[in-house]
Parts: structure tokens; sequence; C-alpha cells
């Protein structure tokens, strides 16, 4: 089974921005991990973009269009007027097949269990949906400028990454296997100090290694952070301030 990722926007073009949030970065992080539990279950990934850079759409399609895929899946945030519009929807193009369709509807159906309001599975002649062979879909994950839907996205996202892998190896027939056993010291690298830059014009830094836990600074595009271990597959702990803290290596180019 091969997948392609796509990751919306990145680099020059942020997507929706509100409160220094940005789309880009929000669907990258996201995207990255559905595709971590894709490979675990052993499915093959393929992802159009793993950092923060400018890929045109017409790089989007022409990078899905050299491969045969089973699925193309699209990940991004929606917005509208602030504080105005909330909830999930996912696209597939007009008159889309039977198996777009399917997926759309597993991944709709699996999100608003975790509470999201539902906009519905929709139809739309977006590039990406329209220009991609394989049968294609499009997912918006909430409101980037609704303020519950930012909490919810950032509370849940374990939950997030949970159900959208499920709907996808659904689809592709593969049953979802739960982690039985809690992560073990192998799981984080103690590292001879180094450096890195970051790559993002906005990085939280977190109290723990996660997106659902409390932010307790921020750093900016080109600062440089001192890294004293590796936690997993997606987070750097890092010296910062009295007690240290944690970032998301996406974000980090290391020297």
């Amino acid at each position: 089974m091969n997948l392609c990722f796509d990751y919306g926007h990145g680099g020059t073009d942020g997507g929706a921005v509100y409160k220094g949030r940005k789309e880009s970065n929000d669907v990258l992080s996201l995207g990255k991990a559905v595709a971590v539990e894709m490979r675990r279950h052993n499915v093959t990934v393929d992802e159009i973009r793993t950092n923060d850079a400018t890929v045109s759409l017409n790089a989007r399609s022409g990078y899905e269009n050299r491969k045969a895929y089973n699925y193309f899946i699209s990940f991004h945030r929606n917005a509208s007027e602030p504080e105005k519009a909330k909830g999930i929807e996912t696209f597939t193009y007009l008159n889309a097949n039977a198996k777009a369709k399917s997926l759309a509807n597993k991944v709709q159906a699996n999100l608003i269990t975790l509470g999201f309001v539902n906009r519905g599975v929709k139809e739309a002649n977006f590039h990406v949906l329209r220009e991609t062979k394989a049968p294609s879909i499009l997912v918006e994950l909430g409101f980037i400028d609704n303020t519950d839907d930012n909490n919810r996205f950032d509370s849940k996202r374990n939950e997030i990454v949970k159900a959208i892998s499920k709907a996808i190896l659904s689809q592709c027939g593969v049953t979802y296997k739960n982690i039985t056993s809690k992560p073990t010291i192998s799981s984080t690298k103690v590292i001879t100090p180094t450096t890195g830059t970051v790559t993002a014009t906005t990085l939280n830094v977190r109290a723990d290694a996660g997106t659902g836990f409390k932010v307790i600074g921020q750093l900016k595009k080109g600062d440089t952070v001192k890294i004293a271990k590796v936690i997993g597959p997606n987070w750097y702990s890092i010296y910062f301030g009295e007690h240290g803290g944690y970032v998301s290596s996406d974000f980090i180019k290391l020297k």
C-alpha cells in the first residue's frame, strides 16, 4: 500500500495565519505524525515536503503523478472571519470515485467524534484534487482563526492523529494496532549538546514533548538553540530559561 501525503503551504506561503499561528506549521507537524503511524503499520508514505519548504501547486501534483499511489491525502486548516466559523470538513474532487468518497467519509466521521463541528464531506475543484491521479482527499483540520478549534487541535492532537490514521488504515484494509507498552528510556537519546537554528517564523517552547503541553515561551526564526536530548522522532529537549523546554524538531536545522 502506497500513500502520498501533502502538507499544505510552507516556506514563503504560510497559509492561513492567526495571532502568529501558521497553517503550514500545524499541518506539517500533525501530518508527519500520521505518516509515522502509517509506517508503524507497514504502509509506505511519501511526503511532498518534510520541512518548512515552499512547494508550488504544480510541483505537488507533479510529485504525485510520478508514481502510482493508492491514495493522496492533503492536510490543511481552514480560515474565515476571526472567531466566526469552526469545525472539520473533508473534500473530494467533483464527482470523485467511490474510493475517494469512502476515505473522505471515514476521515470525517472519525474526526467529529473528538468534538469538532461537523461541516460535512464536500466536493471542490482544488488543484491537488483535480490534478492528482490517485483517489484524493483534502481535509481541513478546524479553523485556525477560531480559538475553540485551536484549543481542540492542541489538546487532542494525539487523538486527531489516531482518528485520521484509523480511517486511512481502515480504507486500506489494515487493522489499527494500539501501542500497548509505555515508551521506554530508549525513546530518549541523550546527545553531546549541539546547536540548531529555528526555521519557523515562530516556534513554541513547551513544558514537555507534545503539542498538548503548556507553552512556556517562544523562539523566532533564526534563533540559535542548544539541544540536550532527542525525544522520540519529533522533539528536542533544549536549554531554555531556568528549567529547559521542548520544541518540535521539524522546525530546527542542526548546525
